[in-house]
């Protein structure tokens, strides 16, 4: 699943909820989240930490749908490697 289609996923499940909410509570479930997988990887198994990362990356999919922002798009900087100095790896 590319990004474009998890932020499609995102928005057909949870999109009239997400809208509702609004950016600030949403920003602050993705700090949870954060907070959750900071927890799982320094503690947590295997499948705590996939569970997390998913949690992670689906919430930041919400806020990028509320910003209108294609995350795709918002990635493409690193498609050829450090955004800075365009080496891969990074020589900064």
């Amino acid at each position: 699943m590319d990004l474009s289609e998890l932020q499609d996923v995102i928005d057909r499940t949870y999109g009239d909820r997400d809208r509702d909410r609004g950016v600030a509570p949403t920003v602050a479930w993705l700090c949870e989240e954060v907070g959750e997988l900071a927890q799982a990887v320094r503690k947590g198994t295997r499948d705590q930490q996939l569970h997390e990362f998913g949690d992670v990356v689906a919430w930041v999919a919400t806020l990028a749908n509320q910003k209108g922002i294609d995350l795709n798009e918002a990635v493409a900087r690193y498609a050829q490697g450090c955004p800075v100095c365009g080496e891969l790896p990074c020589s900064c």
